[in-house]
Formats: C-alpha cells, structure tokens, sequence
C-alpha cells in the first residue's frame, strides 16, 4: 500500500513538504512528522489522499517552494494549522488567506541579516569599481596591453536604502564605515533611526545616486523600482536588488542599463528565478549573482534548524518562534 494511504504511526503528525529543502531540514522533518511530498510525482494524487489529514506544511521561496501555498492549497488541506516557510520573504504563501484561515505562517529572521548586509556591500564595491569585469581582463590576458580602465568610486555617493528593517538597518550600519550620507525610503519612519527618512520613493531616487532595495516581495512592492524611479536616480545611478526579483520591473531595468539611464546594478535576484533575462547576462555593466546572499553554510543551517524548530515548537503545543505579522500567535479561530 503506497505511504500516502496508511494510517500515520501513533502521535505522528504529518506533513506536506511543498519542493526540496536542505538535507538537515528533510532529516529531521523525517524523523518528527509523516512527511508526504507534492513536488514529486502524483502529488495531485498524493494531496487528494492525505490532505484531510495534513496539519503542516513546510516550503521555500523560489525554486525551492516548487508549488506556492496558495488560498486554493489550503482549501485543500482543512485541518491545516502551521506552514514553515525557510527564508525571510514569504511572498510563495498566500500569509493574508492564511490569516483568515487561522494558520499560522513562520519565517526564518533575524539568523540571515548580517550575511545579506556583508553581501550586499560585496556586490555594491562589485558593481561600482567593476571587480568582476577586472578579473576578465586580468584572465583574458588584456592586462600586459594596457591598465584596466578607471572606474567610479564609493568615496563621492549619496545612498538611498529602500526598506529599513533588521536587513536594511545592518546595511546602513556597515556604509556608515565608509562616511557617507544615508537615506532611506519605508511607508513610515523606523523607530530610532536617525537617517533622513523619505516617504516618497521618487523624492528618494532623486536625491541619491546609489540605490540599495532591500524590501519583501508580493503585491505592495511589485514593480516598484520603475522605469520613472531608474529616470530618477540618473546617469550616475547604480541600483543593488537583494530583495526580490519582482519589486523591480525588469524590462526597465534592461532597457535603463542600455540606453544609459543609470551607470549600472548589482542584481542577486530576478523576476523569474532560476532563469535570467539573455539581454541581463549580456550587458557589460551589471554584476548578477544567482540568489546567493545568504549562501553560506552556518547562515543557512541556522535558517533550516530555525524552519524544524518553528514546527517542533508548534507540535509541543508551544508558540511558534516567529510567526509573520500577518498570522500572529496565537491565530484567530477559523471560520
């Protein structure tokens, strides 16, 4: 008899895993729950089975959710209580439908900040001082024929941070090393933060040359970086995205590296993740790195144990550790 259709082993929850996740993640998850996978074959079939029966569900962001966990997914799964989400963003799950649902969602912050805040400074000095296409040269033998060319600096920016959460505060502390002014765009002011903030985005890409994007995705911050913003930030523009792929409209962005509108960006996200726009990868000034600011092995272990730990917690009867704004704890009564 296939797993999805016996009877759960005495006191063991189960578990719809929605794509692949870490190894540490699917061991443990392995040995606390009844894991049943949608990513793999059947998983139509598999859902129709067991969903009744699913009262968690553990995803990721991107290519790694494979399947979002939409309204209508857990439509399917009626006695669904917990989806542990591993990143920060968690625009794959549908956090509002959850709310009214009395599902609670959890994320993993707080364990990641300072490796995204050090990386985005590597792919600022990158995309500024050109480091990658001075290594090309340096490989293709160009270097006897004549000194690589002299780029722009860090030393004469101004720097908006569009987004001044955790992420963004570890930013601005890392640039202020580098004595430069700061600015920063949110919906209000964040608390006991003492750079000028800008309420309008447009008013902040005006007065800065050097614009770092660091919000979550989903509907409220879709496109936001347009094609009227990038006009704004000028010639000497560079934007840094590590955010997501969907809070700048890519086109735009194409189209403003072309033609001259900004200087250049340092991109570690993109719309359609894991495939990057040909007319990206051929310009000669943008550096793209592929979604890897919180690549590294302690950051990201920390955010796998941080996805087991939200579960166990909930499946002790505990509070899980860090349920998003959207679904506090404990969670409404499902209608």
């Amino acid at each position: 008899m296939p797993e999805s259709e016996t009877a759960p082993p005495a006191g063991r929850i189960e578990l719809l895993q929605t794509g692949p996740l870490m190894p540490m993640i699917e061991t443990q998850l392995t040995e606390h729950f009844l894991v049943h996978r949608l990513d793999g074959e059947g998983g139509d079939a598999v859902l129709a089975s067991v969903g009744p029966r699913i009262r968690a569900i553990a995803t990721g962001v991107g290519a790694t959710a494979r399947r979002r966990v939409t309204a209508d997914l857990m439509d399917a799964l009626p006695n669904l209580e917990i989806v542990s989400n591993f990143g920060v963003g968690y625009d794959s799950v549908d956090a509002a439908a959850a709310g009214t649902r009395g599902v609670v969602v959890t994320n993993t912050p707080g364990v990641l900040d300072d490796e995204v805040a050090d990386l985005t400074l590597a792919l600022l000095l990158a995309a500024i001082r050109r480091l990658p296409q001075a290594e090309r040269y340096l490989r293709a033998g160009k270097w006897p024929g004549g000194a690589f060319p002299l780029t722009a600096t860090l030393r004469d920016r101004s720097i908006g941070i569009v987004g001044m959460g955790r992420i963004g505060q570890a930013i601005a502390r890392r640039l202020e090393g580098f004595g430069r002014p700061i600015a920063y765009h949110s919906r209000r002011p964040a608390a006991d933060v003492d750079y000028p903030h800008y309420p309008e985005l447009l008013a902040l890409a005006g007065a800065v040359d050097t614009l770092i994007v660091i919000v979550p995705g989903g509907a409220q911050t879709h496109h936001m970086i347009n094609a009227e913003v990038l006009e704004a930030l000028g010639p000497r523009g560079v934007l840094i995205n590590v955010a997501r792929g969907s809070v700048v409209d890519e086109p735009a962005l194409i189209a403003a590296l072309q033609d001259g509108t900004i200087m250049s960006a340092g991109l570690d996200v993109f719309a359609h993740e894991p495939n990057v726009p040909e007319a990206l990868i051929a310009l000669d000034n943008v550096v793209l790195l592929p979604h890897v600011a919180s690549a590294t092995q302690l950051t990201r272990d920390a955010m796998g144990q941080l996805v087991v730990d939200n579960l166990l917690a909930w499946a002790s009867g505990r509070p899980p550790l860090t349920p998003v704004a959207e679904t506090p704890w404990p969670p409404a009564k499902k209608a």
